[in-house]
Order: structure tokens, then C-alpha cells, then sequence
């Protein structure tokens, strides 16, 4: 049973929308997989903060959508049907202009490595086994675009989860939410699905090891990954003149410095 808490009270204006995008985030990035069986109606309308017949509708769009099964009488109940979450249900991504994702790469530089190096203090076997399994399904998906970006998402969410922190781990489920954006053209580009996976596996590895300067040497390639495809893509550099946290090894070495 998924707990409730999961959930958050949905805003008056949007209270059906938001409750879909929830029910759906959730499954997207690994909070709820197949078979995972909601909590009741009751319970989850509380938690949300919404009329029965508003979460009917709700969760009416997501059975339509393949998401979810609502299985009848004793024993029955709402569950996760499918991990693959169609693209309308999540609308965001759609509404981010091309300097909005510039401010969005600079926030991942800005963060992701610090998250990574805290992972590495604090990772369990469990947790290098999720990250494993996200890479392992990125290569059964390279075809499939959108599980193949959900299942990034998947892996980042998983080294957020490493570290233990509340705090972090919902920092980070905002800031990939907004990057998909990003993620979504870059895999468009011709064998950067297998470039994708090879940054994620060299990650990993680093993050094994517990070795700050190794994993932020690993997330500072990973992340220039995404920015070189985006400048090469919109022809504009990131920032004018760079602060040092947004300066690559690469781009030190080629600077003499």
C-alpha cells in the first residue's frame, strides 16, 4: 500500500489537475510502481484536499490513460498499472522557453554535484542497486523516448534519495521536473541515448567509491553533457562572463588554469 502521505493538498483552482499531475509524478519518478495499490478514496481526498467526485474524475483520466486499475469489490481498490506515463499528463516541460532552461542548467550545476557528493556519504547497497536498475532499463528502452527520460529522471531521483534528506530529495524532484525539457532534445541527437547511459554508469561508479573529487569530477561531465548539446542547439553560451561553479574541468584545462 502506498502511504498517503505521499500526497500533498492540491490548490482550489487546479484541484483536479494537480491531483492527476501528482498521481502521475509520483509513478514517473518511482514513488509508485506496477502494482503498488493506492490508498483508499477516503484517505486520498483527505490527503488532498479534495471532494470524492473531484478524485473520481481524477483517477477516471488516469485508468483512461493506461496509468492506473481500479479493481472492484472486497479486496479491491486503486492501483499502479503502468510505469509509463503519457506525455499530456504532464504538462510543464512543454511550457519552459529556451532561457528558462539555461537558468534550470545553471540551478543542476549549482546543485547536483553537492547532492551526488552526499550520496556518496551516505548510499546504501539498496540505493546503488535502484541507480543500477535505472541504467539497466535505459538501455532496454534506447527506442522508447519517453520511458527512456523517465527512467533518467529515475536514476537522479535515486542519488537525491541517497542522501537522506528531505530537503534534497525535494529540491531535486522540482528541478528534474523542469529539466526534462532538456533531457527530451537531447536524446534526439543520434547515439546519445548510449552516451546518456555511459554518464550515468561512470556516476555511479564514482559515487561508489565515496571519493568527493572523483564524483564531482563524474557529475561535472555529466552535466556538460546536457549544456554543450543546448548551446550547440540555441548557439548562445549559458552565461556571459562564468562564475567558477559553472566552469568545467575541460574548460579550465583548455584555459590553462
Amino acid at each position: 500500500m502506498v502511504p498517503s502521505s505521499l500526497f500533498k493538498a492540491v490548490s482550489g483552482r487546479r484541484a483536479f489537475e494537480e491531483a492527476v499531475e501528482q498521481i502521475a509524478d509520483a509513478v514517473r519518478i518511482g514513488d509508485m510502481r506496477v502494482g503498488d495499490r493506492l490508498p483508499s478514496e477516503r484517505e486520498l481526498s483527505a490527503q488532498m484536499g479534495i471532494s470524492r467526485p473531484t478524485l473520481r474524475e481524477a483517477i477516471k483520466v488516469l485508468v483512461d490513460a493506461g496509468l492506473l486499475d481500479v479493481k472492484p469489490g472486497p479486496g479491491g481498490g486503486m492501483y499502479v498499472k503502468s510505469e509509463l506515463v503519457p506525455r499530456g499528463l504532464v504538462e510543464e516541460r512543454s511550457e519552459l522557453r529556451v532561457g528558462e532552461v539555461f537558468g534550470i542548467l545553471e540551478a543542476r550545476r549549482l546543485l547536483e554535484p553537492r547532492v551526488a557528493q552526499l550520496a556518496g556519504l551516505y548510499a546504501s547497497e539498496e540505493d546503488y542497486d535502484a541507480m543500477q536498475r535505472s541504467i539497466d532499463l535505459q538501455r532496454e528502452y534506447m527506442d522508447d523516448r519517453d520511458r527512456f527520460i523517465q527512467l533518467d529522471t529515475r536514476f537522479h531521483i535515486a542519488i537525491a534519495r541517497a542522501t537522506r534528506n528531505g530537503t534534497v530529495i525535494s529540491l531535486m524532484r522540482h528541478l528534474l521536473r523542469r529539466v526534462e525539457v532538456a533531457r527530451d532534445s537531447a536524446i534526439r541527437v543520434p547515439h546519445e541515448p548510449e552516451r546518456a547511459i555511459e554518464l550515468h554508469e561512470r556516476t555511479l561508479a564514482a559515487i561508489k567509491t565515496g571519493d568527493p573529487d572523483l564524483i564531482d569530477e563524474a557529475m561535472d561531465e555529466h552535466l556538460s553533457f546536457l549544456e554543450k548539446i543546448w548551446e550547440e542547439e540555441t548557439g548562445r553560451s549559458r552565461v556571459r562572463r562564468t562564475p567558477d561553479f559553472l566552469v568545467t574541468r575541460e574548460q579550465r584545462a583548455a584555459a590553462g588554469g
